[in-house]
Formats: structure tokens, C-alpha cells, sequence
């Protein structure tokens, strides 16, 4: 790859992806103190300063080097997951569904308003190559998130909620996973099973309900 390509793409990316995992990672934390753990609080973790949820290995280094490893082809990173005792919420079971939602659906909101943004800026007849990119970039992004977040294994949101769904008895085995979750989730993502029937059927549904949610901003482009 070009070495203007890359680094124009990074830039490109470089935003979505420090505003997504930002406000992701104090959502749960938002969550949490509203329901009764002020950990995350207690530990300045309630912030929308990326440098508190950056992870140097998975937020920076890994994506790169697997940028540079397969041309672009696949990507895979994480933050600096905010601390949540769920012990402390007030109703643990019922409040973790909450706790573990609040990151996706800040990920929904914030490819909703980058789409939004993009038809604003269509409509304005700024067409900036640059700009247009980083709107499709920060949508991308934020429903890569969402959806992959919500795949229903500890300790991703989408298990967590499961956990706080199942009753007890199932829930307690489902969270003895989670040691190896991890691994079972990475495992899943270079097999593509993950890809083909988990991320890209809900990525392809939650870009259906953007465009439904988007119509209004629509008309700004006809």
C-alpha cells in the first residue's frame, strides 16, 4: 500500500475511532454511577478523554499491525475496558443489562449523527473528499461496534446482557466463560464465523434502520 494512501487513511479513521471508543467506554461508565457503582468515577474513568480509554497494545498497535499485515483486510482492537462492580449496582441483575447496553447504544447514536452529518455536508454542497470519507468511516466504525459488541458472549456487552436476561441458574454458567471469552471471540473472528453469521447480518439491519431513522436528512441531498 501507497504510503499516502495509509497515512490519509488513517487520518480518515483516526477520529471515528477515538470519538467511538471514547464515549463507548464512558457510556458503561455514565451507566454505572447512575445505577448505584461509582467505581468507574472513583478511578476517573467518567471522562471523554480518549487518553483515559486508549489501550497502547489493542487501541493502537494491534490495529496497525494487522493493518499493515493484511492490506487493510481485517481489523481488530479494543480500549481500556471502564470497571464496573456489579455487586454494587443497585438491582445487579436487572441494572447490568443497562450497565452493558449503554456502549452500543452510544455507538448507535454516534453513526446516526455522523450519517447525519454526511447528508448535512451533501446538502450544503461540500463534497471535500476528506470530509465525506470520515463521515462513511465514523457510520462504519460506530455499527462495527455496536454489532460486534453485542454478539452474546462474556465479556462482550452482548453477553453481559444475556447474563442479566438468563435466569440464574444459566446465568451463572454462561459467566464462567468468560476467562476464556476472549479467546473463543477471537477464535470465532479468524474462522469468519463471527463475520458471517453474527456481524455483517446485524451491521446489514442496523444500516436499514439508520437509513429509516436518516430519511428526514435525506431530502437535504435531492
Amino acid at each position: 500500500m501507497e504510503p499516502t494512501h495509509l497515512i490519509q487513511t488513517i487520518l480518515i479513521y483516526a477520529l471515528p475511532v477515538l470519538f467511538a471508543i471514547t464515549v463507548h467506554e464512558a457510556a458503561h461508565g455514565y451507566a454505572a454511577r447512575h445505577f448505584g457503582d461509582t467505581t468507574a468515577f472513583m478511578l476517573g474513568r467518567i471522562t471523554l478523554n480518549p487518553l483515559k480509554h486508549i489501550d497502547p497494545m489493542g487501541t493502537i498497535l494491534m490495529p496497525l499491525l494487522l493493518y499493515f499485515a493484511t492490506s487493510g483486510a481485517f481489523l481488530f482492537g479494543y480500549a481500556k475496558p471502564v470497571p464496573v462492580r456489579f455487586d454494587r449496582l443497585r438491582n445487579p441483575k436487572r441494572d447490568m443489562i443497562w450497565v452493558a447496553l449503554a456502549g452500543p447504544g452510544a455507538n448507535l447514536i454516534q453513526a446516526l449523527l455522523w450519517g447525519a452529518l454526511l447528508y448535512t455536508l451533501l446538502g450544503m454542497g461540500l463534497t471535500e473528499p476528506f470530509f465525506v470519507e470520515m463521515c462513511k468511516a465514523g457510520t462504519l466504525v460506530n455499527v462495527v461496534m455496536f454489532a460486534f459488541n453485542l454478539f452474546p458472549l462474556p465479556p462482550l456487552d452482548g453477553g453481559r446482557i444475556l447474563v442479566g436476561l438468563l435466569p440464574t441458574r444459566q446465568a451463572i454458567l454462561l459467566s464462567r466463560i468468560e476467562p476464556w471469552g476472549f479467546f473463543i471471540v477471537m477464535g470465532l473472528v479468524l474462522t469468519h464465523v463471527l463475520n458471517n453469521l453474527w456481524l455483517m447480518p446485524l451491521m446489514n439491519l442496523t444500516y436499514g434502520l439508520l437509513d429509516i431513522l436518516l430519511t428526514p436528512f435525506s431530502f437535504l441531498v435531492r
